[in-house]
């Protein structure tokens, strides 16, 4: 018989592939094989068929690893169920916190910041006046001009202006 004959009963196949007339029917109503329009089966495209959709470890004709479409998406499947397990743990740690908690808190520490570095030139200006012998509101205004200027700047640098923003998946 040669590779291009068809087969007319599912149990040659079974027997010719080394395995269940089952397993033959079962593949065939879930759809990982399929007769051809005759009702025959073309035992070569069974084969590669039965091949690609094995489950290693559960057929005999499964190849050992990822080497086949099914091994690939179950190894990919098993590697995101320990991503999550591990995300999981992590949060669970506290490792990990809510988007919107971290800039919650992103914004709470930026607004103590500004509030610092605005309220220097008020404690320091006297200071700086006494010992350069200059009027201390001429020495605020100066400082507060330029921590102004400053923080613009830094604004500038952390948020630029949508005209300029470089698209994020650049």
């Amino acid at each position: 018989m040669t590779l291009q004959e068809r087969i007319t009963s599912a149990r040659d196949v079974a027997r010719r592939l080394g395995l269940s007339h089952t397993a033959i029917q079962k593949a065939e109503q879930v759809g990982r094989i399929r007769r051809e329009t005759d009702g025959s089966w073309d035992l070569e495209r069974v084969r590669r068929d039965m091949i690609a959709s094995a489950v290693p470890g559960r057929s005999p004709l499964a190849t050992p690893g990822d080497d086949t479409p099914l091994g690939r998406l179950t190894l990919a499947r098993l590697a995101l169920g320990v991503e999550a397990q591990r995300l999981a743990i992590d949060e669970t740690k506290g490792r990990l916190m809510d988007i919107t908690a971290a800039n919650h808190r992103i914004d709470e520490v930026a607004a103590g910041m500004r509030d610092a570095v605005l309220n220097w030139p008020a404690r320091v200006s006297g200071q700086i006046a006494a010992e350069i012998g200059r009027d201390p509101h001429l020495v605020q205004t100066i400082l507060q001009e330029q921590m102004n200027a400053l923080l613009l700047e830094v604004a500038d640098r952390l948020d630029p202006p949508a005209s300029i923003q470089r698209d994020p998946r650049a």
